[in-house]
Parts: C-alpha cells; structure tokens; sequence
C-alpha cells in the first residue's frame, strides 16, 4: 500500500468528553425548539378558543341589550294598549332573553376551556423529557 488509504471515520465508540458535551447541547438545544414549538401551537389553540368564548360573551350582551329595548317596548305597549299587544311583546322579550342566556352559557364554557392559558401538555412532554434525561443520566 502506497499511501493511497483514505481515513475514514472512526466507529469506535469512544467519544472525548468535548464531543458528548457537544452532542448533548446540541440534542438539549433541539429538545427546547421543539418543546417552544409545541406550546406555541397549544397557546395559539387556546387562544382562538378564547377569542370564540369572547365573541359569544359579546352576541350575549347584544341580545340581552336587545332584551332591554324590547322590556321597554314591552312596558310602553302595556301602559297604552290592550293586554294582548304587551303580551305579545314581553314573550318577544322572553325569548330574547333565553337567547342571551343560551350564548352566554355556551361563551362562558369555551372560555373555561380555554384557562388556565398555560400550555398543558408541552409541560407533560417537558416533565417526560426531564425524567428521561434523569434516566439516562443515572446509567
């Protein structure tokens, strides 16, 4: 052989200390990206939940305003004109305002949803991660 090898890459197991410590910031590095990822994506489900919660609390107050003006045409109605006309308006009333308390159940239950607006399961997979790293460390 004439000089003509070419060095390859050793597969030995044997890694230098500086190397293992290079492997493990990169791998932790690459761990807490993908763990930052992941409760981006949860915080931005919660989010859009929180937002639709919000939006429904808000057609709530529109109806029940609504309710308000009709209680009002209601109590006009009442004073000036015959019973059947006021009853009329006040069940218009009614169900304006079971309208409101519907939207505003169903609004008030997407915001229950949507707290505590911490990311639940990133912090399960970071907790799984740490005690697999607490594993490995400890053979």
């Amino acid at each position: 052989m004439t000089g003509t090898m070419h060095p390859g890459p050793v597969h030995d197991e044997h890694h230098s200390v500086g190397e293992l410590v290079g492997q493990a910031t990169e791998q932790l590095s690459r761990l807490v990206r993908q763990e930052v990822a992941l409760a981006k994506e949860e915080m931005a489900a919660k989010g859009k939940r929180a937002g639709l919660g919000g939006g429904l609390l808000g057609a709530a107050g529109a109806f029940a305003y609504a309710g308000l003006l009709a209680a009002a045409g209601t109590a006009v109605a009442a004073l000036s004109l015959a019973l059947s006309v006021w009853a009329a308006a006040l069940i218009v009333t009614a169900v304006l305002f079971v309208i409101a308390a519907v939207l505003a159940m169903t609004g008030r239950a997407q915001l229950r949803r949507a707290t505590p607006p911490t990311p639940e399961e990133t912090l399960g997979s970071v907790k799984a991660d740490v005690e697999e790293i607490k594993e490995r460390a400890h053979r």
